[in-house]
């Protein structure tokens, strides 16, 4: 990090779901900086709950100088919940933004006054002394009204919620597995506008970025933005498989583990139980693998309920460039198979394994050769 900018956000050790559904084991960061040169200016705010502590890391770092900019990058309210009282200790301030983020703005702020702004344009400099800051509108990552600021001088690139993690800045955790799970469930959706935002930044000289959640990148650039182009390209990491299932009376767990025993040791395999695990890491490591295998039962003429969920929080994000294999568990009218390919239909260049598996109630010597032959199938296809 240049000396130039300082860290004054905060650590969230209370939060247990992240947007009201991503669990974060390990909390999560709200991420504010400032630049000191000759205009001072900060760079986004934190969540209202974190207001004080927040103020207190400005107060210390600026002592007695007077900060003339407020940036803002993204307007979710865990990073523009302290506006107001930042406006309160600095009354001068002069807040940037583009178009959208004012609409947004007096949204979230109807009686207040915003009258010291500077509505930026894309591609637009704003000087503030030694350092020029260059304004790059990120439409849709993940809402309409993001943007980047690259520091030209530094070789900053203050990226908003693009290239964050879940996890505080105070625990030391592997940084992929994290990023992947939290740009799948919050961007993941947005594969274009990620791919048009990469390109527009791809002639940049970036020495460090700054992401909203999660620490500074600034040695491992290359592998960060090759890993955000391959996700935007919903191209996979690994040729192994994902198996997750759901199961009522064990026998379509059984069925699960019998393939994962099946594929052991010959490709990598990673298995989930859908009602028990955390679901939006399973919908990670989807995006993660070459092949999916969802097992699951047939339920009230559907699939179960939760198998069903994981399966729209698939479509939601616009899974696509997979191979999926199938089995399914029913007692008298088994139609697993038939409601799963009917949910998958909206997307793209999904290709099914051929050996797919129908279980009657429980597993017999049959079902345990057609495992096998899915397995190869599956062993092949890598």
């Amino acid at each position: 990090m240049s000396s130039l900018i300082k860290y004054v956000g905060v650590n969230d050790k209370k939060i247990d779901l992240f947007e009201g559904q991503y669990i974060v084991k390990n909390g999560i960061s709200y991420n504010s900086y400032i630049i000191l040169d000759d205009l001072i200016t900060i760079m986004d705010t934190v969540d209202i709950h974190f207001c004080d502590a927040w103020i207190s890391n400005i107060k210390e770092i600026l002592k007695n100088k007077i900060p003339s900019f407020l940036v803002i990058h993204h307007m979710e309210p865990d990073h523009t919940g302290s506006v107001l009282k930042l406006l309160e200790v600095y009354p001068d301030i002069t807040i940037i933004g583009n178009t959208k983020t004012f609409a947004f703005l007096k949204q979230f702020y109807p009686y207040y006054n915003f009258d010291k702004i500077k509505v930026i344009t894309n591609n637009e400099y704003v000087v503030i002394g030694k350092n020029s800051l260059k304004f790059i509108f990120a439409p849709m990552i993940h809402w309409p009204e993001v943007m980047f600021t690259y520091v030209c001088e530094m070789g900053a690139l203050f990226s908003a919620d693009a290239f964050g993690k879940f996890g505080s800045l105070d625990i030391k955790d592997e940084w992929e597995n994290e990023a992947r799970r939290y740009y799948i469930g919050i961007v993941g959706k947005y594969g274009i506008q990620v791919q048009n935002t990469l390109k527009n930044v791809s002639s940049l000289n970036i020495k460090a970025i700054y992401p909203l959640h999660g620490p500074v990148i600034d040695k491992n650039i290359t592998k960060a933005l090759e890993l955000y182009n391959k996700w935007s390209k919903y191209e996979y990491e690994d040729n192994g498989v994902l198996i997750v299932y759901s199961s009522i009376y064990g026998h379509t767990k059984e069925a699960a583990l019998y393939l994962e025993n099946e594929l052991k040791n010959k490709i990598n395999c990673q298995i989930f139980d859908i009602a028990r695990c955390d679901i939006h890491c399973a919908v990670s490591d989807a995006f993660k693998y070459k092949t999916l295998v969802l097992a699951t039962t047939t339920y009230n003429s559907k699939i179960f309920p939760i198998m069903h969920h994981f399966i729209d929080l698939l479509v939601e994000r616009n899974y696509k460039n997979r191979t999926i294999g199938i089995i399914e568990n029913g007692t008298w009218n088994p139609q697993a198979s038939k409601v799963i390919k009917e949910l998958l239909l909206p997307l793209q260049d999904i290709k099914y394994l051929t050996h797919n598996v129908t279980i009657l109630s429980s597993m017999n010597d049959k079902n345990k050769e057609d495992i096998s032959l899915l397995a190869t199938e599956i062993i092949d296809n890598k």
